[in-house]
């Protein structure tokens, strides 16, 4: 039997899935995991379609958002842009 390689961005088919996805990473997710996160989100939706909305090249998107790499913020907030994200405050209950 052969096996193929489990990869998120093939369930990331609605915008309620990759928010519920996005949001759960930020949870309990680290710094290079919310990274990863971003990356497999723009990859599901199409990273030339990212690419042509944030004004970058497709391999420094996939450079950016790959693991273990450190993004500059002004990038996350544009390809969160580009995926329809944004970033939201909430008090954490003590």
């Amino acid at each position: 039997m052969e096996t193929s390689r489990f990869d998120i961005a093939d369930y990331l088919d609605s915008n309620e899935m990759i928010a519920e996805y996005l949001n759960t990473v930020l949870e309990e997710g680290n710094e290079s995991e919310i990274i990863v996160a971003i990356g497999n989100i723009a990859k599901a939706i199409g990273m030339t379609k990212i690419a042509e909305e944030t004004g970058m090249s497709r391999p420094s998107l996939y450079k950016a958002l790959s693991e273990g790499a450190k993004p500059q913020f002004t990038t996350i907030m544009k390809v969160l842009k580009a995926i329809g994200g944004q970033i939201q405050v909430s008090p954490i209950a003590n």
